[in-house]
């Protein structure tokens, strides 16, 4: 799943193209097993839209996914795909142009849109199929002021590092277990003249956003859940000595020379780009979620514990921090009450069509409802694993539930400052606190 910088969204997002693609899912004539379908009736010849920041090859599918669902109950499914989602809904929704319902990935977004009036509150089934199969933080970061809106869609993990397998044989490296472990490899990589760790900010619009992972996973890992929730809320702010102290880890990792050569040059490398040489060994190993194997696949790549490249778990900092998770997901809002568009609502917030997706391969679910041999690709199968695990410590990408300004912005703006004009954390702290929007 791709974030913002969801934009980020699930995987196959990295193709970023400027035109929005749409497809269509129609009722078909090839047979269909519609026993899970038989309480969604007389739908024939009704049309849903969705609109999403989810882009090809992702876009189709999803075509695949719920194409039983389209054939038994005769709904039109219509989904949009766009780089500019972030942008374009709350000007679409203020326009009174809004669709059916939106793949939000940031809950902050939804927020703001529940302001506006437009957002309907869960039908009765969806409630059901998120009590039932989604832990309560999940139902939580689709809830706002104590009204719930949008089930979890897609899900991805963020606590990642990628390598190649193939190159780690090669040189006789094993995986790290432990911080002290990865360091340690690192600066035995630094000593046989390779980059141990690539990293990018680019991502258009978005760049900075790689950054704000970064930070994330060292506030979380050092300080747990609670400090963490109280950093997003801005009662923890970012020039607060605990902050600082997270971001200076990062920078004693991700701008270390040793360890990654040319640091300014992170700021102006693309995230797609960043890992590209794993698989030949140019560099060794990147930070990045889950959806980053969809990239370099898509480059080659074979993905398994084997091949050319795989993921490891980002170890942990503090031992009083239980497995700390970072990860992310889109939430699936609707601008409609029609019948329609409540079935389908309930139908995408259920197991049914989480399974049918993960069987697809490329895609991570929370729901718990998904059997664990449903999963075809192996990275998957290991996040979720973690995002199942009830001794993790999990936490939502904190960029995409800080105001928009913050977390979509000035951190952004700020963070490849950091990298690319040696911004001082004193500074780039300071100038993300003076963008906190007032009560």
């Amino acid at each position: 799943m791709f974030k913002k910088k969801g934009l980020l969204a699930a995987a196959g997002v990295a193709v970023l193209v400027l035109a929005a693609s749409m497809l269509t899912s129609t009722s078909a004539t090839a047979a269909a097993n519609c026993d899970p379908f038989a309480g969604y009736k007389n739908m024939k010849g009704k049309t849903v839209t969705i609109f999403t920041s989810i882009l090809e090859p992702e876009l189709t599918t999803l075509q695949s996914a719920w194409s039983d669902f389209t054939k038994c109950t005769g709904v039109n499914i219509k989904i949009e795909g766009s780089n500019q989602f972030e942008a374009l809904l709350p000007v679409r929704v203020k326009g009174n142009n809004a669709p059916d319902l939106a793949f939000i990935p940031q809950p902050g977004l939804l927020a703001k849109l529940v302001e506006t009036g437009k957002v309907k509150r869960a039908p009765k089934a969806v409630v059901k199929n998120v009590d039932t199969y989604w832990s309560p933080s999940w139902k939580a970061y689709g809830t706002v002021k104590g009204k719930f809106y949008a089930a979890p869609f897609g899900s991805n993990m963020k606590s990642f590092v990628w390598y190649s397998p193939k190159q780690f044989k090669e040189n006789g490296y094993t995986v790290p277990k432990t911080w002290d472990e990865m360091t340690a490899l690192a600066d035995k990589m630094a000593g046989n003249d390779q980059i141990a760790f690539c990293g990018g900010l680019g991502s258009g619009g978005a760049t900075g956003w790689p950054g704000t992972d970064w930070v994330e996973q060292m506030v979380l890992r050092e300080y747990g859940s609670k400090v963490y929730a109280d950093w997003v809320s801005h009662k923890v702010k970012f020039s607060d000595p605990k902050i600082k102290a997270a971001m200076q880890k990062v920078a004693d990792w991700m701008q270390n020379p040793k360890w990654v050569g040319d640091v300014k040059a992170i700021a102006t490398t693309s995230f797609q780009d960043a890992g590209a040489g794993i698989p030949e060994g140019k560099c060794m190993m990147l930070q990045q979620a889950s959806f980053y194997g969809n990239i370099l696949a898509d480059n080659g790549a074979t993905i398994s514990p084997t091949g050319d490249a795989f993921a490891f778990y980002l170890p942990a900092t503090n031992d009083n921090v239980t497995v700390p998770v970072v990860g992310g997901g889109e939430f699936t809002a609707a601008f409609s009450s029609r019948r329609e568009v409540k079935a389908v609502q309930a139908y995408l917030a259920s197991a049914t069509f989480a399974t049918s997706r993960v069987q697809l391969d490329n895609w991570l679910s929370a729901n718990s409802g998904v059997p664990l041999s449903a999963y075809k690709n192996p990275v998957d199968k290991l996040a979720a694993t973690y995002l199942a695990n009830p001794k993790s410590t999990f936490a939502f990408d904190a960029s995409d539930l800080m105001p928009a300004a913050v977390g979509a912005g000035a951190e952004w703006v700020e963070f490849t400052a950091w990298f690319g004009e040696g911004k001082s954390i004193a500074d780039v702290t300071k100038a993300i606190d003076a963008a906190w929007p007032a009560d």
